[in-house]
């Protein structure tokens, strides 16, 4: 007796469970413009979701957490995104680690509840700013830290910080092109660490940032520490909203995202 040859029928991926798979990324910002995908440029958000496509073939949307500008750092973004794929999340972790190049990381993966959303679930960020304050340049790690060559009054800084802690409209350290329904932001903490006598660590909390919120508000500390502005003045610029009064705009490779708290 001849068996039936019966025909193969091909996975139904309409079928198949969504999963939302939850990654903490890892990654030096020095080569990409940034989170967020853009056409033909190289971005974060986009390797890892071409990664995802050559493992499963499924097109998936990313989400991230922060959206970092270009040259901008992170130890610690969140990104969620969901998949029909039966993958599970240590395979995924291996497999988007042995395709994505050696700037970008993926520290954990974990799948989690349907419900959640990497962005609009997080209760506060925290970022660091890094600076070199000293005469003599630096030939090591150039591209994660800030060199200010003039001595900066750290006395003043630290008087400017509790102006910035609270509840306020931050208008004044906005960056042009923001896409935000409104300027108002709590920072939940700001303070400045010394290390090693020359390097300042700032650290700064919030619910929410501003484009460039964190950049303006370091560059305008470093004019106060300059003395370019008194510490007294800080209340006045974030009650003027406007941008002009404020510092300039501390370049984006001395910022690293650190944490995302949910």
């Amino acid at each position: 007796m001849i068996a039936e040859n019966k025909p193969h029928h091909k996975e139904n991926i309409s079928e198949k469970r969504v999963k939302n798979i939850k990654i903490t990324v890892e990654y030096d910002g020095t080569a990409y413009h940034g989170w967020q995908r853009q056409k033909e440029l190289p971005t974060v958000q986009g390797s890892i979701e071409t990664a995802i496509h050559t493992m499963t073939g499924e097109t998936v949307s990313l989400i991230g957490a922060g959206r970092t500008d270009a040259g901008v750092h992170a130890l610690n973004q969140v990104a969620n995104f969901r998949i029909k794929s039966r993958l599970t999340p240590d395979v995924f972790f291996k497999g988007l680690n042995s395709l994505l190049p050696p700037d970008i990381v993926i520290k954990r993966c974990e799948e989690v509840d349907e419900s959640f959303h990497s962005r609009f679930d997080a209760k506060s960020k925290v970022y660091h700013y890094r600076i070199l304050n000293r005469a003599a340049p630096i030939a090591i790690s150039r591209q994660y830290v800030w060199h200010i060559w003039k001595p900066l009054d750290l006395d003043a800084i630290e008087d400017s910080l509790p102006f910035l802690t609270g509840r306020h409209d931050f208008s004044a350290f906005e960056g042009s092109g923001s896409e935000r329904k409104s300027p108002i932001r709590t920072v939940h903490n700001i303070d400045m660490r010394i290390i090693d006598d020359d390097y300042l660590i700032f650290s700064i909390e919030a619910d929410g940032f501003l484009k460039f919120m964190v950049r303006n508000i370091v560059g305008t500390l470093v004019y106060v520490g300059l003395g370019k502005i008194k510490p007294s003045e800080i209340k006045g610029i974030l009650e003027s909203k406007d941008r002009r009064r404020a510092g300039v705009t501390a370049p984006a490779h001395g910022l690293f995202l650190m944490l995302i708290r949910y």
